[in-house]
């Protein structure tokens, strides 16, 4: 388990992580998301004891990393977004090279053999890593990670380079992994969140905006607000009936379903369920109705919504209380710039 309590970390008077809490539980995989700049990388970052934090603390099933770094990192498996390999060594000598680093106390042959039976690496093990495709060489990252068998797991980019049968291989992977570690995943690749994770962080400007299943966040933004619909007849005059009802606030003309058949997504302002209004007008304009259905946000919806305002990107970043799900931190300890606790 992952405990984070009041995490914060400043570089001269910019806040590049404000005060967050969250925890990641064992056997659940943990997406954490948010845009350039948010804070993301500086909190796995402190997570993994790269650098340490100013308030706040982390313990990784107990350990605080910055009080007992040792343990703490004893109990994590991490892969960067670059693995950190060395090209001039064959994949055989790197995994027993860091099989050593980590002072391993498991079988070294069969426990080698099983992670690269695990990472569909075992026929790349005598080839030097510079002679690997980008594919493989993230697949040998992610079997460094892998050695020790340690609890926790913490993924950035586990699948850049992939191609589509690879991806969907590790992300099974890793959907395997999550039923006995804790596993905080960060991905750009928004299905592979919605696909992989049972929980979603979503970090802003430095501060935790979200923090839940992608379905509740789906419903909790949603509020029935959107609509997708078949309708038959003239174009034009079905988007400038549907734009005049009440509560709409934009429609979206889609593909052609069948002749003078059209797919309309209606987007209505939140808390609205404008469906009767809608039904009304076009049947009293003789529009025939042959689909409707309320449309829940995609993840990558949910992200831009959460730290754009909007779904389409084109306004400002909200003050995250108004988006985040509401929490209580508790108390934490108080550390110095050098990492120490004020006591």
């Amino acid at each position: 388990m992952i405990e984070v309590k009041n995490l914060s970390k400043r570089y001269g008077a910019n806040k590049a992580v404000d005060g967050i809490s969250f925890t990641a539980e064992d056997g659940k995989i943990l997406g954490f998301l948010g845009p350039n700049g948010a804070g993301k990388t500086t909190t796995m970052n402190m997570l993994t004891g790269y650098i340490s934090s100013n308030e706040g603390q982390a313990l990784l099933n107990g350990f605080d990393i910055l009080e007992n770094p040792i343990e703490a990192k004893r109990r994590i498996g991490y892969l960067p977004e670059h693995p950190p390999l060395y090209l001039d060594m064959s994949v055989d000598e790197y995994l027993s090279f860091v099989y050593s680093l980590k002072k391993s106390k498991m079988p070294k042959r069969s426990h080698l053999n099983e992670i690269c039976e695990l990472v569909k690496i075992a026929d790349m093990r005598k080839r030097l890593i510079r002679n690997l495709s980008k594919g493989y060489r993230q697949r040998v990252g992610l079997a460094q990670a892998l050695v020790g068998n340690p609890p926790i797991l913490i993924l950035d980019e586990p699948t850049v380079g992939l191609d589509p049968k690879q991806i969907i291989e590790i992300r099974s992977l890793i959907k395997k992994l999550g039923k006995n570690h804790t596993v905080i995943l960060s991905s750009h690749i928004l299905p592979e969140v919605q696909a992989v994770c049972d929980k979603i962080l979503i970090i802003n400007k430095g501060r935790i905006v979200a923090d839940d299943d992608a379905e509740s966040l789906s419903a909790n933004l949603s509020a029935d607000r959107k609509l997708v619909m078949q309708i038959e007849g003239g174009l034009d005059e079905i988007k400038k009936l549907l734009s005049s009802v009440d509560r709409v606030e934009r429609v979206t003309v889609g593909r052609e379903t069948e002749p003078n058949v059209r797919e309309y997504e209606i987007e209505a302002r939140p808390g609205a369920d404008v469906r009767r209004d809608v039904s009304k007008k076009l049947a009293n304009r003789n529009f025939p109705i042959l689909m409707m259905k309320s449309s829940e946000l995609t993840l990558e919806e949910i992200f831009l919504k959460i730290t754009t305002g909007d779904i389409y990107g084109h306004t400002e970043t909200p003050e995250p209380e108004e988006t985040k799900k509401a929490e209580k931190p508790g108390k934490a300890p108080v550390r110095s710039k050098g990492g120490d606790r004020k006591k």
